[in-house]
């Protein structure tokens, strides 16, 4: 689904010659560095350098991953994602499984105030709160937000900024892509959403990778209007792949009115059950 060779060259040719000190002229050909290029800045030899970004070079150096990532202006996302793409070879983790803990489903439903659910890296939704239910209109736990954001009307009515959403989408995708070579879930998924929709095969060409992590979320909810809300990801440390995302709004503001006047809507808009919600997603 990934591969270290294909990293490289997307991010070589983005970075300007002149930015690292290389003259150009009107006969340049080339978008961005050239592999000679790269490989002098980084301090290694032109045949490896190839090598590496032919998939043909095995286990490349800290150093020498360092480097590259110095040269090509990468970010930490960016640099954990080059050295994890650089040890599939070696390591291959192991797929994780889609079974939520009964105590983690006791954790959301004591949030009351806030949408809750817990995704895996499939971006399936394997639990969510009644709130999240009526946040999205629908019992959460059928939902993987990919598919939603790309391929159904109502996902891109939902989303104030669709755009941007299609960006970290495809950001975490590619991220998860790295991490899980192997899972033929997430294989199956970035195929179904590269046939269907034009704008994620363009970005998925792109090898940006994001990670998920805290930022503004904005919602038009088709009943109670605009929701600006934050978003913050949590990591779950027993549960590989897993994450609790919440989403809030201050109690004074008119994102918090929202939130009050979405909870006060009749449970049959959405929301879960715990038998529901503790069905396996994609296993």
């Amino acid at each position: 689904m990934d591969d270290l060779a294909g990293f490289l060259r997307t991010r070589r040719s983005r970075v300007s010659p002149e930015a690292v000190g290389i003259p150009v002229d009107s006969r340049r050909r080339v978008e961005g560095l050239r592999r000679e290029e790269v490989a002098h800045l980084a301090g290694v030899s032109v045949d490896y350098y190839v090598r590496l970004e032919q998939g043909r070079a095995t286990q490349p150096s800290e150093q020498i991953l360092d480097a590259i990532a110095r040269v090509l202006g990468l970010d930490e996302t960016e640099r954990e994602h080059l050295c994890r793409l650089s040890r599939q070879r070696r390591r291959r983790a192991k797929t994780p499984g889609g079974r939520v803990r009964p105590e983690l489903l006791r954790v959301l439903d004591l949030m009351t105030d806030a949408p809750a659910m817990i995704m895996n890296h499939r971006m399936d939704v394997l639990a969510g709160n009644r709130l999240a239910g009526l946040l999205f209109g629908r019992p959460v736990p059928t939902l993987n937000t990919a598919r939603h954001i790309f391929l159904e009307e109502a996902g891109r009515g939902l989303y104030a900024d669709w755009e941007t959403c299609t960006l970290d989408v495809v950001g975490h995708l590619r991220l998860a892509a790295g991490q899980y070579p192997d899972d033929p879930q997430l294989t199956s998924l970035i195929g179904e959403l590269s046939m269907s929709s034009e704008r994620f095969r363009r970005l998925w060409a792109r090898a940006d990778v994001r990670a998920r992590t805290h930022g503004r979320k904005a919602y038009r909810h088709p009943l109670v209007g605009l929701l600006e809300l934050h978003q913050e990801n949590f990591a779950l440390p027993d549960e590989s792949g897993m994450e609790l995302v919440v989403l809030s709004a201050a109690a004074d503001s008119p994102a918090g009115d929202g939130l009050r006047l979405l909870a006060g809507l009749d449970a049959d808009c959405g929301g879960r059950t715990l038998t529901e919600t503790n069905t396996a997603v994609g296993e």
